[in-house]
């Protein structure tokens, strides 16, 4: 683990002049949370976030004082959103919880740290560090559990849960992320204690945290825990033992071919290989339309060759489905991850015809045509997207049964 180093966040535009307005040398604000776990991690810090002894309408007019633009995107629970020279800052003054219940938190504003430290999540995530000495301020044992790769929760883990019941996902998207070995024994049984808590949060917010743990480069241990220790019952009942091996297979999968992390491919895996049970869990989670359809047409397994799935269902969706049947095989001869590249740098064709051009041709407009544009669509792909000669061959061939049919 690094020494907590500030200079790099000094020296992004604005910083200096945001942490000047907010009287930093007077010990008014600290960099906290995400940006000083990753730092000390050597990990790239994207989010900036801090906190601060002052009340949301001074932060407001230190920083408009300093012709720093200040927007109250959470002004309620103290966070204002920074833009200072085009660097976008979370400025959130210290607080303490006053009432939870699992969902949503009723704060008030607090001048002593530790107190801001008491109501954060985990210890790895309750550290602070002074942005110009660059001094580390750790009320909970962070750092130890941060050289230790552990994910603890501060205080007893089910009075954490209980102000917010999110946190049994995010512990273990914590785990997954940053932590070795087997979770901490305590966190994880409360975890389990209270997992049917889950079905108290919004789908929404289930579904955003799924996807985030699903997103990371190997969720398959830490997603084996939780269908382990039953954490995924109360809301996705349909992740079993069977679903958590075809996860292991794709992440084996995506290691070989050089797959990107793809998460609604991930979850597919982790659910039985049936169209309405993908819609059901997509409707549940309320998923996009895209989310949706991509899930459920997921479920379905591959068949047929590598460029007639590319052409009937689009790249993605077809790199889905072979990567996700481990017992398809190219009738070329291909493997799977030969398949998929392949079709990543294949351009799918358009069928060179249309009903206009059969209508020009000669045929009757009406649902002859249309029946006559898919006969010659399936001759086509079946032939491997025949060239253009062949094509010809195939498009006379069926408008001649066409006119015979209707001529009957």
């Amino acid at each position: 683990m690094t020494a907590f180093d500030p200079k790099p966040f000094l020296a992004r535009p604005g910083v200096t002049e945001l942490l000047d307005a907010l009287h930093v040398d007077k010990g008014g604000v600290r960099l906290v949370g995400g940006a000083v776990r990753d730092h000390l991690l050597g990990a790239p810090v994207s989010d900036l976030d801090v906190a601060t002894i002052y009340e949301p309408p001074r932060v407001i007019g230190y920083l408009e004082g300093a012709g720093i633009k200040a927007v109250p995107t959470g002004i309620d629970h103290g966070t204002i959103t920074a833009v200072s020279q085009g660097t976008v800052v979370e400025v959130t003054t210290l607080r303490a919880d006053v009432d939870t219940d699992g969902r949503r938190a009723t704060v008030a504003f607090t001048t002593e740290w530790h107190q801001d430290a008491n109501r954060r999540d985990f210890t790895i995530n309750a550290l602070y560090a002074d942005p110009k000495t660059g001094e580390i301020f750790d009320y909970h044992d962070g750092l130890a559990d941060l050289e230790a790769r552990r994910i603890r929760f501060i205080g007893d883990p089910r009075a954490r849960i209980a102000e917010d019941h999110l946190r049994i996902l995010r512990f273990f998207r914590f785990h997954a992320r940053f932590a070795e070995g087997a979770p901490d024994a305590d966190g994880l049984a409360a975890c389990a204690d209270m997992a049917n808590t889950l079905k108290s949060l919004s789908r929404e917010r289930i579904a955003d945290e799924l996807l985030k743990l699903l997103a990371l480069p190997d969720p398959h241990a830490t997603v084996e825990v939780m269908q382990a220790n039953g954490i995924f019952e109360p809301v996705l009942p349909e992740i079993s033992a069977a679903g958590v091996e075809r996860l292991k297979q794709l992440l084996v999968f995506e290691q070989a071919s050089g797959r990107k992390f793809r998460p609604i491919r991930r979850l597919a895996a982790l659910l039985p290989r049936d169209p309405d049970v993908a819609r059901d869990v997509a409707s549940r989670l309320k998923f996009s339309k895209e989310q949706r359809d991509r899930l459920s047409s997921a479920a379905v397994p591959a068949e047929g060759s590598a460029r007639e799935l590319a052409y009937r269902l689009g790249p993605l969706f077809a790199i889905d489905r072979i990567a996700l049947t481990p017992w398809w095989e190219s009738a070329s001869g291909k493997s799977r991850e030969d398949a998929v590249r392949y079709i990543e740098r294949w351009d799918v064709p358009r069928l060179p015809v249309k009903g206009g051009d059969l209508i020009k041709m000669g045929l009757a407009a009406g649902p002859m045509v249309a029946r006559t544009l898919r006969a010659i669509e399936n001759e086509w792909i079946d032939n491997d997207f025949a060239d253009d000669a062949t094509f010809d061959a195939i498009v006379e061939r069926h408008l001649a049964c066409a006119r015979s049919d209707s001529d009957a």
